[in-house]
């Protein structure tokens, strides 16, 4: 247990202390408190959750008060999250034996009711300050943990950005109306006021410590509700333990009497181990200690505990779930030309230049989970062929394995023909940004060369003479460049720019990463399809929604 927290010294990022001179601790031993955030289901990374038992169990040894938090965003971001619908990640958690934790914005993502039935198996109780139905909180907005008398209260406190980061249907009633909410409005003063009361509530209570646990980052998206902005609007607060930017970022920031408060951030996927010391001379310190290595702390340390032989248990009993058949489809749907092979005899690849049935589903799915007007894939982000037949979870899972997430933007009619051309741009050659689409149809006229521009970053920068891309049809009528339109396509196109989509940059979020890609696709086939693929879907060349012209059209 020494080596180990001699090795936690080593690796720690450490934030200055405060000491509060009208605090009387009253403390035989000081209090460290561990935190978690965006861990986003990776219990054998970083340094797992054998390891973030290891190191609480090295501080309790060595004579410390110790508590575990989490701060949102546990249970998505894996399949072992999809497969269990977040259930998994709540067993371990308990196995692990966290004190305290709020929701992320991804705590939603499999649904309210899904969400509250997980809350009911926590054994450690979720708290939240803002998060309310129709203004009454779900949660209680704090807890208090007392050691030798002295009383620490943790307030929670959840991003209203919540309300497009996850699926905003979630948080509606069948009307369509929004009846959960965070007290978000266009001051933010509704969640200062939230906070504000849940601190001078706690203060009230006898705690002598305030730390408030956040899921509100540092990103300018997230203003006027990042952990700045709060600090800055309240008092009371001593320690802000934060998530949601996936940041590690260590601040001391003034309240609104311009006192010191200590904020603290831990990264994402167990990369970092957040901490704040309450030393017995009322000092406090925060930082982070952090395992940079691709090698997980449990392997590469050989940490054996409890925990890790639960991890094991459980990461077992994935496979097995991967395995499980939970649909099947009549066709077969395909990356792969069913028919060509090249010179070498091998399958030639149409999903990354032409329309294919596989294409088309992945497209549907982000349509019909998002609600948007237009959904966009990019066919380098559709990995693998589904033959007909039965269809596991992990086959599924296997078609899109990157970890993007469903995103819905404004854009105008131009923007989307941009984006067609741009994709079309290498055909008859292959290109990963080639668009697979729902919601409209469109022609490449594959006789005229591209005119699209690149910048020296490859992005896209314009086109230079006739569109290729031509009569494209959104809903059976003609786009109209002026009109407004909801897209959907996931964050690596619509807010990264990914594939050199520049024309996207700056566009009104509406849904901002509601789920993971592959969660969609399940979404779509166990639920919307009932498990079961078929009509629209028997073409392997897809349903005609793009067309190569190859001659210009007779005068």
């Amino acid at each position: 247990m020494k080596k180990l927290l001699a090795l936690l010294m080593a690796l720690a990022m450490v934030l200055g202390g405060v000491a509060f001179a009208d605090a009387e601790a009253g403390l035989s031993q000081d209090v460290v408190i561990l935190f978690t955030s965006d861990m986003h289901c990776g219990i054998d990374q970083g340094f797992g959750l054998a390891g973030v038992k290891a190191v609480r169990d090295a501080f309790e040894a060595a004579g410390n008060y110790t508590l575990l938090v989490d701060d949102g965003d546990a249970i998505q971001g894996e399949p072992i999250g999809t497969v269990t619908k977040g259930e998994a990640m709540v067993y371990l958690m308990n196995a692990v034996g966290y004190d305290v934790a709020i929701p992320g914005n991804h705590e939603f993502d499999y649904g309210m009711e899904r969400f509250l039935e997980l809350t009911e198996k926590a054994e450690y109780p979720y708290i939240s300050c803002n998060f309310n139905k129709s203004g009454e909180l779900i949660f209680e907005p704090y807890v208090i943990k007392e050691f030798d008398g002295v009383k620490i209260a943790f307030v929670g406190v959840t991003t209203p950005k919540t309300l497009t980061s996850s699926t905003p249907r979630y948080f509606q009633d069948d009307e369509g109306n929004f009846v959960y909410g965070f007290f978000q409005d266009e001051t933010g003063e509704g969640v200062y006021n939230a906070v504000q009361t849940a601190v001078d509530s706690a203060r009230e209570a006898g705690a002598d410590y305030v730390v408030v646990m956040g899921h509100m980052g540092n990103e300018t998206e997230c203003e006027p509700w990042t952990y700045a902005d709060v600090i800055a609007n309240t008092t009371g607060i001593d320690a802000f333990l934060d998530g949601h930017s996936h940041d590690t970022y260590q601040a001391t920031v003034q309240n609104k009497d311009g006192e010191d408060v200590l904020r603290s951030a831990c990264g994402t996927k167990l990369e970092g181990i957040g901490y704040l010391r309450i030393a017995k001379d009322g000092t406090l310190s925060a930082g982070v200690y952090m395992w940079n290595n691709k090698v997980s702390a449990p392997e590469l340390l050989g940490l054996t505990n409890e925990v890790g032989e639960e991890v094991a248990t459980v990461i077992s009993a994935l496979n097995e779930q991967l395995d499980e058949v939970v649909a099947t489809t009549a066709v077969d749907l395909v990356i792969n030309d069913p028919e060509a092979v090249d010179a070498n005899g091998k399958a030639v690849r149409i999903v990354r230049r032409a329309e294919t049935n596989l294409g088309d589903l992945c497209a549907d799915a982000y349509r019909d989970q998002s609600g948007a007007d237009i959904a966009f894939v990019n066919g380098g982000g559709i990995r693998v062929a589904i033959p007909a037949g039965d269809i596991t979870m992990g086959d599924i899972i296997k078609v899109h394995p990157f970890g993007n997430a469903m995103c819905v933007i404004e854009v105008t009619g131009q923007q989307i023909l941009d984006a067609l051309e741009w994709g079309a741009h290498a055909v008859p050659g292959e290109n990963g940004g080639f668009l697979q689409v729902s919601g409209l149809t469109y022609e490449i006229h594959t006789y005229l060369e591209s005119t699209c521009t690149q910048d020296e970053n490859t992005m896209f920068s314009g086109v230079a003479g006739e569109y290729r891309v031509k009569n494209v049809m959104v809903g059976g009528e003609p786009l109209d460049l002026d009109k407004t339109y909801t897209l959907a396509s996931h964050n690596y196109m619509l807010k990264n720019q990914g594939d050199g989509y520049s024309m996207f940059a700056g566009c009104t979020i509406l849904q901002d990463e509601v789920k993971l890609d592959n969660q969609v696709l399940i979404d779509y086939i166990t639920g919307t399809l009932g498990g079961v693929i078929g009509a629209g879907y028997e073409n392997p060349y897809g349903e005609g929604r793009i067309v190569a012209v190859e001659e210009a059209p007779a005068e």
